[in-house]
């Protein structure tokens, strides 16, 4: 009988000790903020220029002078032939009234000379007048008539002066500065209106010198209008200055436009974008590295099972604080970028916007 209660006591100390046990609970879902690992891309270094005519030129007098006309002035659309600017012409108009003045005088002279050659050779004929005579009368004649080629030489070049005292443009364009005002005295070369073709246009930017040895003629850029990034053009690399500027240690170069818009003014500042290399690795906040015993890891977020796994990596640090990882992820995939320290292998995550289950 005492054992009959021995054994009851125990089993239902048993029961008792086995209600008191709990379950045990599952690991719960931890919401986790995330990021998906952006694909490579080549990173554009945008330059800031202008937009400059392909074909421009400096008119300037070939003559000392003070200039009494000037009827253009900047941005002024001329055409072919027109007049630019004017120096005074008086002392050409004269010149060019002595030179017709002297091939008048040799002209008279070489008559003269061409008839007493013909009369002496009359003469000779009847034994009139001597062989020396007639050979000093012809050398009169051919004299007279080198004195006229002189003098209309002298003649045309007195016309070619006076044509210098005015500037005419060779072809349509736009003015696009002037150098002098009217009154003033203008020395030969000295430039005094720059006019531009508007058909042919060119984007012009300065590049430090590093960044110019990358570019090659011919190479394919896009250029940006820089009130409106939206109105673009695309140009190819023209010329590329051999030298860097002294000062500013940049070299020029020069793109040509592909029928650009017509909101391409001259004048217009642009911005040049400049393929550069790809960047290395993948770029990831630093908050999203997990560092356990000197190797880093992140955690990868499977998005059938959404749970995570940790996974080496290989990183570089910038000097900014950001983070490139070179090895170990692949473009597309979701990391989790914050609270890695709390998550485990294998936990469920809800990710951030999900409604909570």
């Amino acid at each position: 009988m005492n054992m009959v209660r021995i054994v009851v006591l125990a089993t239902t100390c048993l029961l008792i000790a086995g209600c008191d046990k709990k379950p045990e609970q599952p690991e719960p879902i931890r919401p986790v903020l995330s990021v998906v690992v952006a694909p490579r891309e080549a990173s554009s270094l945008a330059v800031v220029g202008t937009v400059e005519p392909q074909f421009k030129t400096d008119y300037g007098f070939r003559m000392l002078g003070r200039l009494i006309a000037r009827p253009v002035n900047v941005g002024d659309t001329v055409e072919k032939g027109q007049l630019l600017a004017a120096v005074d012409p008086f002392a050409a108009e004269l010149a060019v009234r002595s030179a017709l003045a002297e091939v008048s005088t040799a002209q008279g002279q070489f008559v003269n000379a061409s008839g007493t050659a013909n009369r002496q050779r009359t003469l000779i004929e009847t034994g009139a007048t001597t062989k020396a005579t007639l050979d000093s009368a012809e050398q009169s004649s051919a004299a007279a008539q080198a004195a006229v080629t002189r003098a209309q030489s002298n003649l045309t070049k007195a016309r070619e002066q006076l044509s210098y005292t005015k500037l005419e443009v060779e072809y349509a364009g736009v003015v696009t500065a002037v150098g002098v005002q009217v009154g003033q005295i203008v020395n030969p070369g000295q430039t005094v209106v720059t006019v531009a073709r508007p058909d042919i246009r060119e984007a012009v930017i300065d590049v430090a010198d590093e960044l110019a040895g990358m570019l090659k003629i011919g190479a394919p850029l896009t250029v940006r209008l820089q009130l409106d990034a939206q109105i673009e053009a695309a140009g190819k690399v023209r010329e590329v200055a051999p030298q860097a500027d002294p000062v500013t240690r940049t070299r020029r170069v020069r793109i040509t436009l592909e029928s650009p818009p017509d909101t391409f003014r001259l004048g217009s500042t642009i911005t040049t974008l400049i393929p550069g290399k790809p960047s290395q690795g993948y770029s990831l906040p630093a908050t999203a590295i997990l560092v356990d015993n000197d190797q880093s890891y992140v955690w990868v977020i499977d998005p059938a099972t959404k749970s995570v796994s940790k996974r080496k990596v290989q990183i570089v640090r910038g000097d900014d604080g950001s983070v490139q990882v070179t090895d170990g992820i692949n473009a597309g995939e979701r990391i989790a970028r914050a609270g890695v320290h709390q998550l485990k292998e294998g936990q469920r995550v809800r990710l951030e916007g999900e409604p909570q289950a």
